[in-house]
């Protein structure tokens, strides 16, 4: 047992399997330390949920622009409560590599959880539960901008169970034109399900430095080492355009 534990507490140290608040993330100091230098910042939340990360973005940074992400009927409606009066735009749909509906997997016997996914098997396989579909619309990032009058994109959160990739892959023009300057994406054990690797990510974020968050720090990662990056658990990963972190993180 004391291997174990020690195992876990060696994790910690690296950024992995900090869960909870946004504190014990280290998604609160990160978002201190980067929304201030961005005058009234364009954030995208998607996969909000009931909306608290949103909530903790508009705390920090009451000027920023919020546009929160959800398909889930039941988490859209408690995200609109969360949100109400703070002037975010709150859109009802998935964000993916396509345009449409796709299925959407649930616990047959809870409505509306943070484990809502596209992939079925993250709630069968990975939370051990019996799952229930919906339809819900899809989109991709890049055709949807246009619509919302945004061409630039001072961060993007993404939080959606194993889907992550190709979120991005929706918006591979607007990240290729520069218009994206950080990306926030949760690396878990549901990219097993969706047989997505961290390298997958390195490899599509080539002008992106890539940083681990720890409750009160971040870990820069420079080179890609699978003994440290494919780490199928629970970890913030952000990742900043080079540019931008050059001006304004390199120390």
């Amino acid at each position: 047992m004391s291997e174990i534990n020690g195992f876990y507490a060696a994790l910690n140290q690296v950024g992995i399997l900090n869960s909870g608040s946004m504190e014990e993330t280290g998604e609160k100091y990160f978002l201190e330390r980067y929304l201030p230098i961005r005058p009234n910042p364009i954030v995208f939340d998607v996969g909000a949920c009931n909306g608290d990360y949103s909530s903790g973005v508009r705390a920090i940074s009451p000027s920023a622009r919020l546009f929160a992400f959800e398909p889930h009927p039941s988490s859209f409606e408690r995200l609109k409560s969360t949100l109400a009066g703070t002037g975010a735009t709150l859109i009802q749909t998935a964000l993916g590599d396509e345009n449409g509906t796709t299925r959407f997997y649930d616990y047959a016997d809870r409505d509306g959880t943070a484990h809502a996914t596209v992939y079925k098997d993250v709630i069968h396989q990975i939370h051990k539960g019996t799952s229930k579909t919906i339809e819900v619309p899809i989109r991709r990032l890049d055709d949807l901008l246009p619509n919302l009058g945004v061409d630039h994109i001072d961060f993007l959160k993404i939080d959606t169970e194993g889907h992550e990739l190709s979120v991005l892959h929706g918006a591979a023009k607007t990240i290729a034109d520069g218009r994206v300057d950080a990306i926030q994406f949760e690396f878990n054990e549901t990219h097993v399900i969706s047989r997505t690797f961290f390298k997958d990510f390195w490899d599509f974020l080539p002008d992106y430095r890539f940083m681990r968050l720890l409750p009160k720090n971040v870990i820069t990662i420079t080179d890609y080492n699978p003994i440290f990056c494919e780490i199928f658990a629970f970890q913030n990963i952000v990742c900043v355009r080079k540019d931008v972190y050059a001006r304004h993180f390199r120390q």
